[in-house]
């Protein structure tokens, strides 16, 4: 092992649970921080349940290690230990627990065709309501795919948005999402809510401008809006858009286009609204 790599017992701190867990290694399926590790990954309901959510990569899980995340358990590959030193040793010194584990169980564990060998359990963030009635957001309703969901919060954090309010669709502690997002998840404020309309009216009685987006050719268009002053824009599901209900309480907006297409993806949809909600700040 290399003179930078993190040694094998460097902060090392878990059961072995498992008579095959050798030195220190953890070589079974049957392990109980493997078996819980997977759960996680694999299931929304074992995440809601157990308050924790699964990062996967060296620099992932050490940008969530060294931005306040609390990290539960990490497992990690030897091979891991000499190629990520560092960012193994900014994980580890913030980790409850700490195991190392075979390439085939980092194999088991990957979601990705040629994974780091890095794995952390982490736990979920307080969940918040706490709305700037002077910011600015962007309201997704119902959107299901994890990797448009991680892209947004990439762009709305990269564009200095307030947060992202969630309603349905896709869990953003989804380990796709989370990977798409690349630890703007982790950042930017997350409002979820089981009622959007609610959320919006209320938002509309302490000032706020509420806007939904639509392909419908007779909505305002977005470059002829003013997103001064607090804002919250409402972006639909991937395939079915806005309920009615959200459409009739808010102004309707839409970006125009050119040629045959009938409309966005959530994800570039989702950019634009952004740009031009946050642009008479970028000058």
């Amino acid at each position: 092992m290399g003179q930078n790599a993190v040694t094998s017992m460097q902060f090392l701190s878990f059961s072995r649970m498992q008579t095959n867990d050798r030195n220190g290694l953890l070589t079974s399926r049957a392990n109980a921080l493997v078996k819980q590790t997977a759960a996680v990954r694999k299931s929304a309901r074992e995440r809601r349940e157990s308050g924790l959510f699964f990062l996967e990569g060296a620099r992932l899980c050490a940008d969530a290690a060294s931005t306040g995340t609390v990290v539960s358990v990490c497992l990690y590959t030897d091979e891991a230990a000499q190629k990520y030193a560092d960012r193994l040793r900014t994980v580890l010194s913030a980790a409850e627990k700490a195991a190392r584990i075979t390439p085939e169980l980092a194999e088991y564990l990957s979601e990705t065709k040629s994974p780091q060998g890095v794995f952390c359990l982490c736990r979920m963030r307080e969940r918040t309501d706490r709305i700037d009635s002077a910011g600015k957001y962007l309201a997704l309703s119902d959107v299901q795919n994890p990797d448009n969901l991680g892209a947004i919060s990439r762009t709305a954090e990269a564009l200095g948005l307030s947060g992202l309010i969630v309603e349905g669709g896709c869990d953003p502690y989804n380990p796709k999402a989370q990977r798409a997002a690349m630890g703007a998840l982790l950042r930017i404020p997350i409002i979820e809510t089981d009622d959007l309309c609610a959320l919006l009216e209320d938002c509309r009685g302490r000032g706020m401008r509420t806007f939904a987006s639509t392909p419908d050719a007779d909505a305002l268009p977005v470059t002829d809006v003013s997103f001064s002053g607090g804002t919250v824009c409402v972006v639909g599901n991937e395939g079915a858009g806005l309920r009615e209900e959200i459409l009739r309480s808010c102004t309707r907006v839409t970006i125009p286009m050119r040629g045959r297409a009938e409309s966005f993806n959530a994800s570039a949809a989702a950019t634009i609204l952004l740009w031009e909600m946050t642009r008479e700040n970028a000058r």
